[in-house]
């Protein structure tokens, strides 16, 4: 019976006592039509979801990375200018930091399976994941710089480039939020305290 309370506390965590996930912090309440969770199926289910997260996002970094790192070896690379050369170096270091963060949970895995310590690898993908994602954000941008810097020069590839940040901070990141924010206000708005 002791050994079956620490396990749900270490799989519960914090987030269990509180109501709130712990990656996000928002409203962990199930919805009426939703079976409700036991904290081992939870924290199952949150690690599968990052893992198929994860190999979605593997697969585009990877696709991108390799396309990069043949860029060098192109007849064209050698004419351009010290500016795309660093563009280029900033561009092949955020791809390799980003392929890291995403590939990191399945290192992260095999290394703790079986050491009942799947809450914490959530967490930790988690943040590895969101890690990623910025370098991934960043890895594309400056991609779509280098390419547009030498096919549309000047003020223009950079406006263009802006203009595509500009979207994926929307989508990824300020959506997200805005979508968060206005469940834990529902949320609040149902269950006033």
């Amino acid at each position: 019976m002791a050994t079956e309370s620490i396990e749900r506390s270490e799989i519960e965590g914090p987030e269990a006592e509180s109501g709130r996930c712990g990656e996000c912090g928002s409203h962990a309440v199930p919805s009426p039509e939703e079976a409700p969770e036991t904290p081992r199926e939870r924290v199952n289910r949150r690690w599968n979801e990052i893992m198929q997260e994860t190999r979605v996002a593997q697969t585009g970094v990877q696709i991108l990375f390799g396309f990069l790192l043949s860029v060098a070896f192109t007849p064209l690379f050698h004419d351009l200018g010290t500016f795309d050369h660093v563009v280029y170096v900033i561009t092949v270091v955020s791809g390799a930091a980003a392929t890291a963060s995403l590939i990191a949970p399945v290192s992260i895995h095999r290394f703790l399976s079986g050491q009942r310590m799947k809450d914490e690898m959530v967490k930790t993908a988690h943040r590895l994941m969101m890690c990623g994602m910025v370098l991934l954000a960043v890895t594309i941008g400056c991609t779509l710089f280098l390419i547009l810097h030498v096919v549309v020069p000047g003020l223009m590839a950079k406006l263009l480039v802006g203009g595509v940040m500009l979207w994926f901070a929307v989508s990824w990141y300020a959506l997200p939020l805005w979508l968060r924010h206005r469940s834990a206000r529902r949320a609040a708005q149902r269950n006033p305290s």
